[in-house]
């Protein structure tokens, strides 16, 4: 059985399967009736309106309709594509066991608890017919296909046909059925419509199914005596055929296979049986754990089948579809109705080449599996499931080709066997996993053992074998018994070489990975829909199949669809733009596709510009598809030749830097938003005229004015200062006066607008005395005061560092694209050298009122130059008398038809130092904090990089000095960089200067090693706990500098955890015990000898106070060891001797065993003694209790404890 779709649900009591979509529908025990896209795996839609169990559900053959009936005597006619019940069929007096639409006529055929079963008009919405006759429930009631048939199964024991071709004979009109229901009453439910016409007796319980043969006269029963009975009928009568035994509990379902001679049955005893109806025997048998089976159903067309059971549902076939097919050259051999067939691609002429398996042995699934060819030896390898996996070998003579002529196969077991060379095939041993290598003789000349466990093999080249393990591939070399490579994928179950055997498809279920023949990874490609078949083209682009359609996958992982599929196909071979296939028929046929979409974009990503050129011209390419891909990749100067939408097109026009057809575009759309950004994206290339032109057409008048002020145009200001003057707008004027720097005119504004005060101001600063004296007369007492001591300036806009015309724009040749793109429609043979000769300077020539005119003034008169010279014949150059200064670059004579790429520019410096790095400082200095990140991450095992980030931007800051050059310039950056000289190349780079040197550290530790001194223990761990944070961003140059790196980190360490464990000590008022253990740990920190001695003293007064004399003994011991220079410390460790040895007891245990060797956890502050379990910091190296592990170390403050690290990486000299 093959599993295609399973659901999770309440028990399915009906199915029924869609006849042209992908889906079925599920009614539940619960109520609810669920439709479901098998292909798919989800859930569409889900329809609760009957109130309890729903046993009888189908779907209408032609109209989007389906019918319910369940235990609310209820039969409901639903419209799935407006998700509602149309309406509801009332008259049954009991449970709905089963309802069907009849194939043609517009019926219900409803079978009930109530004893009768019901015949409805779902047009006219009623009952047209009651069938009277079964004493007990009827549990199923369904049509015949063809005839005027209804068959009826009931607990009664008995399944009656009846014939309601009477019915069939009455009008259908709505007035005759209402009619005839009041005969109906009349005869208390005597339908004279149908009448029964066999009664089929033998079962000795009450049937729950029958079934009519889609074609034959027999009908199939399952009853509770947990049979299944067959049964022939001819004009007259019926009679049983035979019983089918082996169910152990009632059979709950039973139907005809639609496409074999098999019956299918299910039933409560937790089981599928398929049984052959010729022999009448038993083939096969399903089970399931938990889950009693209730219902069964076929597909219309398709060679599916449903079944529900307690807990949801599942979709499957009995047999793989899948012909077993192998390509050789111009031919392909296939399996198809137990024969051997041979197709030629060139001729499309077939023929049946020998008969394979014997006829009459009718088990599932034994057709062949896969097929391999070997050419010159005329032998093929069938591979099928039988016995667990076994092989058959025929050798084809070369006369008999076509004749069929039977032949002895050579057989033998294993899971899947191969040609490999000329004479040679593998086969699969999985129970040793070796592979067995044989001759056509069936013998095993060489045994190969294979490196990983493997359940399939595959062709992989003469000698190689592609072998499928758990997770992965990989490709075994049998000569050398070695992996030549390996890749992991998910399972792979088809495998598709290109034909220059470079490229390999691996095919799962739901993935496509490519990959090159050593295994290298190129792509993945993930499918929703379950992947069929595949197979490359002449270009190296894979065609592959799906369930529903066929699509492409380029080099690079890009994807899409060529073609939907009705039915799938099964790719055997690609050739231009035919598909050569096989059907689930086994019959061959060849698609014709259209390639051009994949043939355009594998262009475009091989830059084969040339073939792009054609196809723009020539083909129908087109669509938001399109457009959007070379926008996505970077081409929208080519998507603009696509496009006829003037909102496209602006919009590409700006993404490809491309004016002029923005310009066209934006006079076409003529909106204030389109002119607004294609000002924005004028100004950004300096091209002030059309900028102007913009302002100009959306009436922007203040940035018109402002623009003028930039390129000096005072001109133009004037006139913008009549037009405010016309449209009234004051302060427009005021500022254009004052852009102007004109001080007469800003004073008459003021004066105007009645500002006289300010106007007297102004004219008073600006020296118009004859003005001020004016406006001074007319103020009268109210003349403002001028500040006393102060030097005016007058106000003038400065100049503009260019004047007029647009910036200069970087010059290159045209771009393939434009060279040809252009050209588009001028048509005939000229296109090419109509390109070569293309004038430079073509521009929009937009005139407006002003008489102002756009585009490059420079490239204009060049051009003009150029073409006054072509008239003269030849272009000489070198008699042009230019100016020193404008050397224009020279052109080699051919560069104009050979494609020209922009100079692209230089690398950063930054880039430059981190491609040379693995150093994160460097990384850091370069601003790339994303990989400085990384690395440190890589190499000490740091998670917290809060404390990192002010160093990060100390260095980057550092790294770089700023220049200003104008006021209006943007600052240029300069980079710092380390051991540089006036002597040493401008093309080699220096790494970065840092900002952070060993030397430094050295004093910080100094100045912490006061601190302790001192007993500032807060400021000691701070400064202690920078250096643990500035070392990861420390490079020294030496071997030796390193090593001092690293010892500085263990000396470091040390500190921190002494310290952190005094201020804890120091929290501790109310634990004396805990305190006296701190007190103790501190002493077996790696200290300097005065801090050692001091820990002591310390660790000893403590215990001395709590009465752990022998303890606190001890510390005096370890304090006079150490020779103290303070006379006041041996005097006082003496004393405490004394004291302890008259007493040498302690009051409290504690946790602490001075015997035993033992590091301190840096998170508990506990003991970790010799031989004890301990992980540690990748990075400071504290040790910490094994429950810490995945936690941040609580010494550095950076590190994940545990984590796996490469280790400190601090000076270029570890890389080399």
């Amino acid at each position: 059985m093959l599993t295609k779709f399973e659901t999770k649900s309440n028990r399915v009591k009906g199915l029924s399967f869609h006849s042209k979509r992908p889906w079925i529908l599920a009614s539940l025990h619960s109520g609810v009736i669920q439709l479901w896209d098998y292909r798919m795996g989800t859930l569409i839609d889900r329809f609760d309106e009957h109130d309890g169990p729903v046993r009888g559900v189908h779907f209408h053959k032609t109209q989007p309709l389906f019918v319910s009936g369940g235990d609310d005597y209820k039969i409901k006619v639903w419209n799935y594509k407006m998700h509602r019940c149309l309406f509801t069929l009332l008259g049954h007096l009991d449970y709905i066991r089963t309802v069907q639409f009849h194939h043609e006529s517009p019926w219900i055929v409803s079978a009930s608890d109530d004893q009768t079963i019901r015949i409805w008009n779902w047009q006219s919405r009623t009952c047209v017919s009651v069938l009277t006759g079964h004493n007990h429930y009827v549990m199923c009631a369904s049509f015949h296909p063809k005839e005027d048939l209804v068959v009826s199964a009931s607990l009664d024991q008995t399944v009656r046909v009846w014939d309601i071709s009477s019915l069939k004979k009455k009008t259908a009109s709505p007035a005759d059925d209402i009619l005839r229901l009041g005969q109906m009453n009349t005869d208390l439910f005597g339908g004279i419509d149908a009448v029964v016409k066999y009664v089929l007796e033998g079962h000795d319980r009450g049937v729950n199914w029958a079934a009519f043969h889609p074609t034959l006269p027999l009908i199939v029963s399952g009853a509770d005596d947990r049979q299944v009975k067959l049964w022939r009928m001819n004009e007259t009568k019926a009679w049983e055929v035979d019983t089918l035994r082996g169910h152990t509990n009632n059979v709950s379902c039973v139907m005809f296979h639609a496409k074999q001679d098999i019956i299918v049955s299910n039933s409560e005893d937790k089981s599928i049986r398929v049984w052959d109806v010729t022999k009448r025997t038993g083939i096969q048998t399903f089970r399931r754990e938990h889950d009693r089976f209730w219902i069964l159903a076929a597909h219309p067309e398709v060679n599916l089948l449903a079944a529900g059971h307690d807990s949801g549902m599942i979709v499957f076939k009995l047999e793989r579809e899948r012909p077993a097919f192998s390509v050789s050259g111009d031919s392909v051999f296939y399996t198809k109705d137990r024969f051997l067939r041979f197709y030629e691609f060139s001729t499309q002429r077939e023929s049946q080449v020998l008969p394979i398996r014997r006829p009459g042995s009718v088990s599932l699934n034994q057709s062949p599996k896969t097929l391999s060819y070997s050419p010159t030896e005329n032998a093929v390898l069938l591979c099928s499931d039988t016995d667990g996996g076994t092989y058959e070998l025929y050798v084809i003579p070369k006369d008999s080709f076509g004749r069929g002529d039977v032949q002895d196969a050579k057989r033998g077991i294993g899971g899947s066997a191969v040609f490999v060379a000329r004479n040679r095939f593998a086969v699969l041993d999985k129970s040793s996993n070796q592979v067995l290598l044989k001759n056509l003789k069936n013998e095993v000349v060489k045994k190969s053992p294979l490196p990983l466990a493997t359940d399939a093999i595959f062709y992989a080249g003469t000698g190689n074998l592609l072998c499928r393990a758990e997770d992965k591939v990989f490709v075994f070399d049998l000569q050398q018994r070695i992996v030549l490579g390996d890749l992991q994928t998910p399972f792979v179950k088809y495998v598709v070489w290109s034909n220059d055997m470079e490229s390999v498809a691996l095919l799962s279920k739901h993935a496509i990975i490519i990959a090159n023949k050593k295994l290298v990874h190129q792509c993945t490609l993930h499918e929703t829909i379950r992947v069929k078949s595949g197979g490359w083209d002449d270009n190296g682009v894979f065609i592959y199949t799906t369930l529903n359609h066929i699509k492409y996958c380029l080099p690079n992982g890009d994807s899409g669809i060529i073609k939907t599929l009705d039915v799938p196909i099964y790719i055997t071979k690609v050739s231009g733009n035919t598909i050569f296939c096989l059907d689930r028929d086994g019959k061959n046929r060849s698609i014709v596709i259209d390639a051009t979409e994949y043939l355009f974009k594998l262009s475009l990503l091989r830059k084969r510009y040339d073939n792009v050129m054609n196809m723009i011209r020539n083909s129908q390419l087109c669509g938001q598809a399109v457009i959007a891909y070379l926008q996505q990749k970077g081409f929208p100067e080519v998507a603009l030749h696509f496009v006829k939408d003037e909102r496209t097109r602006f919009n590409l026009a700006l993404e490809s830097g491309n004016i002029q057809i923005a310009v066209a575009s934006a006079t076409a759309i003529d909106e204030k938003d389109h002119w607004y950004r294609l000002g924005v994206e004028a100004l950004r290339q300096g091209n002030a005229g059309i900028v102007e032109y913009a302002y100009q057409r959306t009436k922007n008048f203040e940035r018109l004015s402002f623009l003028y002020l930039i390129t000096g145009n005072m001109e133009k200001l004037s006139k913008m200062l009549k037009i405010a003057e016309v449209k009234n707008d004051v302060m427009g004027q005021f500022h254009n006066a004052l852009y102007m720097g004109d001080v007469r005119e800003r004073v008459k504004i003021l004066e105007s607008v009645g500002h006289l005060p300010l106007a007297y101001v102004t004219a008073s600063i600006h020296g118009l005395h004859d003005v001020a004296e004016r406006l001074a007369a007319e103020l009268g007492d109210n003349v403002p005061s001028l500040p006393e001591g102060k030097v005016p300036t007058l106000m003038m806009p400065p100049s503009p560092v260019m004047c007029g015309g647009d910036w200069p724009l970087l010059r290159v040749m045209r771009g393939v694209f434009d060279n040809g793109l252009d050209n588009i429609g001028r048509g005939g043979a000229d296109e090419e050298y109509e390109a070569d000769e293309a004038d430079w300077g073509e521009e929009l020539d937009l005139v407006d009122e002003d008489g102002l005119q756009n585009g490059d003034v420079t490239a204009t008169l060049e051009d003009e130059a150029a073409e006054v010279d072509d008239e003269e014949g030849g272009w000489e150059l070198e008699d042009l008398e230019l100016p020193p200064e404008a050397e224009t670059p020279k052109i080699s004579a051919n560069a104009r038809s050979a494609v020209f790429v922009a100079p692209t520019p230089g690398m950063p410096v930054s880039q430059i130092w981190i491609q040379k790095s693995s150093l994160a400082a460097e990384h850091a200095a370069a601003g790339n904090f994303d990989t400085a990140m990384r690395l440190l991450n890589r190499q000490l095992g740091i998670r917290n990089f809060g404390p990192l980030k002010p160093l990060f931007l100390d260095l980057h800051t550092g790294s770089y000095s700023y220049l200003r050059a104008f006021s209006s310039t943007p600052v240029i950056s300069l980079a710092v960089e380390r051991g540089w000289s006036e002597s040493a190349s401008p093309n080699v780079r220096c790494p970065p200067a840092l900002v952070f040197n060993f030397s430094q550290l050295e004093e910080k530790l100094k100045a912490s090693y006061k601190a302790t001194t001192a007993g500032k223990f807060t400021e000691a761990l701070r400064l202690f706990t920078s250096i643990l944070h500035t070392i990861p961003v420390v490079v020294v140059e030496s071997r030796r500098e390193v090593d001092e790196v690293k010892e500085l980190i263990i000396i470091v360490k040390e500190y921190v955890l002494g310290l952190q464990m005094e201020l804890k000590r120091r929290e501790m008022k109310d634990n004396p015990v805990r305190q006296q253990e701190l007190a103790a740990y501190f002493t077996h920190c790696n200290l300097q000898t005065p801090h050692l001695r001091l820990a002591l003293l310390n660790a000893m007064s403590v215990c001395y106070k709590a009465k752990n004399l022998a303890t606190a003994a001890n510390f005096a011991r370890r304090l006079l060891e150490t020779n103290p220079t303070v006379e006041n410390q041996a005097k006082t460790a003496r004393q405490v001797l004394a004291a302890a040895e008259k007493n040498m007891t302690d009051t409290t245990e504690l946790n602490y065993d001075f015997r035993n060797p033992f590091v301190i956890c840096g998170a508990t502050y506990v003991p970790i003694y010799r031989g004890q379990k301990d992980v540690s910091c990748p990075y400071c190296s504290s040790r910490f209790v094994p429950s810490q592990e995945g936690q941040l170390c609580t010494v550095c403050d950076l590190a994940a404890i545990g984590a796996d690290a490469s280790g400190l990486l601090c000076s270029p000299s570890q890389v080399r």
